[in-house]
């Protein structure tokens, strides 16, 4: 009888409880579809596209506000909403890049919506190659590329971007840069730089996971830009022949640089040499065999676009940003640590990466500076070994690449520790071994050269243009590694 009686009340309470939870009004909302709206094949405009994904479309817009503050370390980027100028953070850029628009003005990226509008706000010294500045700045690049031809590289910047139609002047990336409108799928848009590098590396069906880094690549890599005789633009390539996919190196990177005379785009006052130049090669330095998120599969996306929960909804996060300004959620996928040891973590890789760097970039304006003196004993009548002088000068390029490769990467050595490591110590070795070699030439030619050279930092940092920038007059800045104490070691 008991049994009977628990058994009756346990059915009566289910029975209820079922009731409840079945009951219509407690029964949870169902997630509303989303009105779907064909794209045309050619439809630039993100709001269009927003009509039919409008979760990513609002967080895609999300990347025109300021970035959290405090988050990183070495990366401020727009925090706060200010604009952070980095040649005052790291004072022998302004020396190295003297006679190049970044070495008038060179600040930390803000976020993507800013793309052409921190174009059209920087010292028009960036902007002298021409309309081919818009190929990683603006959806319209692909469809100006095509109809223009050989104009769309030489002509204004200013001309060229005059063509976009007026209420996308200041559009950057947006859904067409990696989307097919048919399906959404991803899809490289720039066939004219991306696709012939692939092609160059012999990538030729790339599965989705690659291709959740590739369309990243499209702009996040270095390039080159050929001039004519008259230094006016003529294409744009990624230095990338003679590599292969997880092993675009450095050196081979540099080969292809110095492998013809017009990928020298502009000349370095202090030294009077044409250099070429090397930018952001993100996923150059990512996407290699050493890399270990690499080497796991991991695409770009998964760490700068993860899953985020909308309401019902579960998208990329299209607010692309670094996880270090995220409380590490993308890493917190994988990882067990909570957000503060994972900081930790990418804090100690980036502080050593940050020391070869400084002590990199710093060997290196010495040896320019060495150069100056060398190239003003030469027009004074000394007579310079000219073996020798070439000699440090091939050595003095080998370093100078090697400081910019890593000074333009965006992650401080995070994307790949080992290799950024062996590149800033191979740098290290390439300038004490030109220094080395260039003080015997001027020793040779009985050409009187300090123990320690005068960087003057000071006068690279404030003649630069009529901006305010961040750099205060007052200041007086010194090479923190001016010895001549581990000259020749390790080389």
């Amino acid at each position: 009888m008991m049994l009977k009686k628990k058994f009756k009340t346990l059915t009566c309470a289910t029975l209820g409880l079922s009731l409840l939870i079945f009951s219509p009004g407690c029964k949870p909302e169902k997630p509303k579809e989303v009105k779907r709206v064909p794209i045309a094949e050619n439809e630039i405009d993100p709001e269009v596209w927003g009509k039919n994904y409008p979760v990513e479309y609002e967080l895609w817009l999300k990347t025109k506000e300021p970035r959290p503050e405090g988050k990183s370390k070495y990366k401020k980027g727009y925090d706060g909403g200010k604009i952070y100028d980095k040649l005052s953070e790291y004072p022998f850029m302004a020396l190295l890049y003297k006679g190049w628009g970044f070495g008038i003005e060179y600040n930390e990226p803000r976020g993507h919506y800013y793309m052409v509008i921190d174009q059209l706000e920087i010292d028009p010294a960036r902007l002298k190659a021409g309309g081919v500045c818009l190929t990683c700045k603006s959806p319209y690049a692909p469809y100006l590329e095509k109809s223009m031809g050989k104009d769309y590289y030489s002509l204004p910047y200013k001309e060229v971007w005059s063509k976009i139609p007026e209420k996308h002047r200041k559009l950057g990336v947006a859904c067409i840069d990696c989307h097919d409108p048919k399906d959404m799928s991803l899809r490289i848009s720039r066939s004219f730089t991306l696709g012939k590098a692939l092609e160059a590396i012999g990538v030729k069906e790339p599965n989705h996971q690659l291709m959740r880094s590739l369309v990243c690549a499209q702009c996040h890599v270095t390039y080159v830009i050929p001039k004519d005789k008259d230094m006016k633009s003529v294409g744009l390539f990624f230095p990338w022949q003679g590599s292969k996919l997880g092993e675009i190196t450095i050196e081979n990177i540099i080969k292809v640089l110095k492998s013809d005379p017009s990928y020298r785009e502009w000349k370095q006052e202090v030294t009077g040499f044409k250099l070429a130049y090397i930018r952001h090669p993100e996923f150059e330095l990512y996407a290699h065999k050493s890399s270990p998120h690499w080497s796991a599969g991991v695409a770009c996306a998964d760490c700068h676009m993860p899953f985020v929960r909308v309401g019902a909804h579960k998208v990329s996060d299209h607010n692309i940003m670094s996880p270090l300004k995220n409380d590490m959620i993308a890493c917190r996928q994988c990882h067990a640590q909570d957000p503060e040891q994972l900081k930790k973590l990418v804090f100690e890789i980036q502080d050593r990466t940050m020391t070869l760097l400084l002590r990199a970039g710093y060997a290196t304006a010495r040896v320019a500076k060495l150069f100056e003196i060398a190239n003003k004993a030469k027009e004074n009548g000394k007579l310079i070994d000219e073996k020798l002088y070439n000699e440090a000068k091939d050595l003095y390029e080998e370093a100078f690449y090697r400081v910019v490769f890593i000074g333009a990467e965006n992650s401080i050595g995070f994307h790949n520790p080992t290799e950024a490591m062996r590149i800033l110590g191979d740098a290290m070795s390439y300038a004490k071994k030109s220094e080395i070699v260039l003080r015997e030439a001027l020793s040779k030619a009985q050409v009187p050269v300090p123990v320690n050279i005068d960087l003057e930092l000071t006068k690279y940092l404030n003649n630069r243009g009529e901006k305010k920038l961040n750099f205060k007059p007052e200041q007086e800045i010194k090479d923190p590694f001016g010895t001549l104490e581990t000259l020749g070691k390790g080389f």
